[in-house]
């Protein structure tokens, strides 16, 4: 039986458990394997991979910037934005405040940024009804 092979994202972190256990929450994603260097998690149409790095002087429990330059911003749908802010907060992240959201109305989503624990920025879309 062959297998087909969809779209995939890999994500280098300092916390891999802290990092799979947000996007668990924040997206719905399922766990296909975890260990303590990496986890793969999957939703319909993508698997991420969240992949330990090395620490580069990073302390375990500091803050960590936001980065908004990256080259990369991977965006999940969500049912609700407004659920999806709650549960990023209580998982160390964020969804930025209403006001910074917006619609593609040509493209049928609302959608708002935010960071997750490690200050990668990512994106939420809910569906506009």
């Amino acid at each position: 039986m062959t297998k087909s092979v969809g779209a995939a994202a890999v994500v280098f972190v300092n916390d891999v458990a802290r990092l799979s256990a947000f996007y668990q929450a924040l997206a719905g994603m399922k766990v296909l394997h975890a260990d303590r260097k990496h986890a793969v998690l999957e939703i319909p149409g993508l698997q991420l991979t969240i992949h330990a790095i090395r620490r580069s002087g990073h302390d375990a429990d500091a803050a960590y910037a936001t980065r908004e330059d990256a080259a990369v911003k991977l965006c999940f749908p969500v049912d609700s934005i407004t659920q999806a802010r709650t549960t990023a907060a209580g998982f160390g992240g964020e969804v930025w405040s209403a006001s910074k959201e917006w619609d593609a109305v040509d493209r049928g989503f609302r959608a708002c940024d935010g960071r997750d624990p490690e200050g990668n920025v990512f994106q939420v879309r809910q569906p506009l009804l």
